[in-house]
């Protein structure tokens, strides 16, 4: 399931701290500067993207110290999978079925072992999954040990996840569609103490990603449902809880939560995963999490030794930058620096912040509804999005076009399938011109009523880096004579406007990324609650919609590769050419880290973000 992100890196536009120290070079002349400047940046950081898998052996101990810039809302692993910030802070305490390694494009075992059987004749597949014999939910301060079973999974997934009053996200994955339009549920059998499977009433291409799941207690989360019902299931590790209740199946337990101020973890020393010297990970000790609240102070931590990595925003990078002690060099060889930190580079990110309209017909009789609702003005808009701009300004350069649907990650990545609407102003002229839109004489641009184009543009409000993006967009579009308004709303507020209210009207916002098209259920099928544009459609509201619905049904559902392809490929060309949402620019990534951990099993590449699950304290 995909969640939704936002900008978050606070920038500083190099229009005004580059430009302006050398109003006397051409505008040529300023783009070589910050190609060179650029190039010198990365090529004084490290390349160490994930080549292999698999991880040496660490040692236990030392402390991890990192920050959130919030309190959580709960410990609760319901609230979690639709809240960002809860589902970071109790995932130390969780692990999932299997895992997928993006390197060999393959599943793996990791809290059960698997295996996958297909009936040709009766058009169905079962999953079985066999739960390793060493798991257990741990309690913090002492030796009780709950044994895991193959109930803790049957009752999450018929009475939590399959619950509708519960809400979980993954209620509608429990559904598939059958060709003749009715849905039957993906069941699930206990076998043993330990096994179980999952019956899938069709054949289906991704059946590992369609049963993966992480899981709570059953013994405690059944005797809240019991008394409670779905509010007690809520309820249950709700912020005012002792954190030291929860029980853990993962690396780590909460031992302290102080509101404001920090959380700690410790490391479970019953956690299943052991390294080839018999030992378990994650290797350090101890892990405290300050709530810090302010992105401009984390750098200064970074840097008097106070934290132990650090992502910095552009216009941070030079002067990190200046100040590493590099473990490696730019072609990987050891320094052998042990005093002050690395700086990692990675390539632009997979995923990146999009520009939607809404299309919503609960805004029938507004004006913008008319216009966004159609092809020719989302293109027209598309085309106004400069791009280059963005990355010059708001990025000093360390960022790349975002012109595809799909990413390069995603195994029916099309690379001809590329956005036609790119930045240009006479096109977005004509474009418009062509679904009744007209340029007045005073430069402002009305419909076919009369009425002048004017519309908001929602961003959230504790990022500059979107607060850039959207002036450049207003800018650029008034050449059009289109009024761009940008408006900023607090997480919460707009998070209900896109999600309840509906009464937004365009929006910078971001979809989390993943390496398989049908992750994206929630997304694109018309049906999907985070079909932003225009969720939950009982019917698909257009001809593409349908279209794209009845692709996504048939590709799932198709194993042979070979001829899933096309079918993928004409998906992702669609969304290129209706422009539902036009997705922005690429950052180029940065990842700082404090020489005192050793690097043997660090990496950093756009694929997997920074590699630290292994990470242990240098000797």
């Amino acid at each position: 399931m995909a969640r939704l992100f936002f900008p978050a890196a606070a920038l500083v536009s190099l229009f005004v701290s580059g430009c302006a120290r050398v109003p006397e070079m051409t505008l040529d002349e300023i783009s070589r500067w910050r190609e060179a400047n650029r190039n010198s940046l990365v090529e004084r950081t490290v390349s160490r993207p994930k080549e292999k898998s698999g991880f040496a052996p660490g040692r236990p101990g030392g402390v991890w110290r990192t920050t959130m810039m919030s309190d959580p809302k709960s410990f609760n692993i319901i609230i979690a999978e639709t809240d960002g910030d809860t589902s970071a802070f109790i995932a130390p305490l969780y692990d999932s079925l299997i895992g997928y390694d993006v390197i060999t494009q393959s599943w793996y075992a990791r809290a059960a072992s698997f295996s996958v059987s297909v009936d040709s004749d009766a058009g169905t597949m079962d999953v079985t999954y066999t739960l390793r014999d060493d798991l257990w939910w741990s309690f913090y301060g002492s030796g009780e040990k709950v044994k895991i079973t193959s109930d803790d999974v049957v009752f999450w997934y018929d009475e939590i996840m399959c619950a509708e009053d519960i809400g979980s996200s993954r209620y509608n994955s429990q559904f598939m569609e059958m060709d003749d339009g009715s849905f039957e549920r993906i069941s699930i059998e206990k076998i043993d103490d330990r096994s179980f499977v999952f019956h899938i009433p069709r054949i289906f291409s991704e059946p590992l990603l369609l049963t993966n799941m992480s899981f709570g207690p059953a013994f405690i989360y059944k005797k809240a449902k019991d008394e409670g019902g779905a509010k007690g299931v809520k309820a249950l590790f709700n912020i005012g809880c002792d954190p030291r209740t929860i029980p853990s199946m993962g690396r780590y337990f909460i031992a302290e939560y102080i509101p404001g101020q920090r959380l700690v973890y410790e490391r479970n020393p019953d956690y299943w995963e052991r390294d080839s010297n018999g030992v378990s990970v994650a290797y350090p000790q101890t892990r405290v999490v300050r709530i810090v609240g302010d992105a401009n102070t984390e750098m200064m931590m970074f840097r008097n030794g106070e934290l132990e990595s650090f992502v910095p925003s552009p216009e941070k990078v030079g002067g990190l930058v200046d100040g590493a002690q590099n473990a490696f060099d730019f072609y990987g060889n050891a320094t052998g620096a042990r005093d002050g930190y690395t700086v990692f580079n990675s390539e632009g990110a997979l995923s990146a912040s999009f520009w939607s309209f809404n299309e919503n017909p609960v805004n029938k009789d507004k004006p913008f509804y008319r216009w966004f609702c159609k092809k020719e003005f989302r293109q027209a808009m598309s085309c106004l999005l400069n791009r280059d701009r963005i990355i010059s300004q708001t990025y000093r350069g360390l960022a790349s076009t975002k012109l595809t649907f799909f990413s390069e990650a995603t195994a029916f990545f099309d690379k001809d399938a590329v956005l036609d609407y790119t930045y240009d102003v006479d096109r977005a002229r004509n474009l418009l011109a062509s679904c009744g839109f007209s340029l007045g004489d005073d430069g402002i641009l009305r419909d076919e009523q009369g009425v002048k184009v004017e519309f908001d543009l929602s961003i959230q409000s504790t990022g500059t880096v979107v607060s850039d993006i959207a002036q450049i967009i207003a800018d650029e579009c008034r050449k059009a004579g289109v009024t761009v308004n940008v408006r900023q709303v607090d997480f919460q507020s707009l998070i209900g406007q896109l999600m309840s209210k509906y009464d937004w009207q365009s929006v910078i916002i971001g979809f989390s990324g993943g390496y398989f098209p049908t992750q994206g259920s929630n997304v694109w099928l018309s049906s999907g609650n985070l079909h932003l544009w225009n969720p939950l459609q009982k019917t698909p509201a257009t001809k593409w919609e349908a279209r794209v619905d009845e692709l996504f049904r048939k590709a799932s559902c198709t194993v042979d590769k070979d001829e899933a392809f096309p079918l993928w490929s004409e998906y992702q060309r669609i969304f290129l050419e209706e422009c539902p949402l036009i997705y922005l620019v690429r950052p180029r990534s940065f990842f700082a880290l404090q020489n005192r951990w050793d690097m043997e099993n660090v990496t950093f590449d756009n694929v997997h973000g920074a590699e630290l699950s292994h990470v242990f304290i240098a000797q």
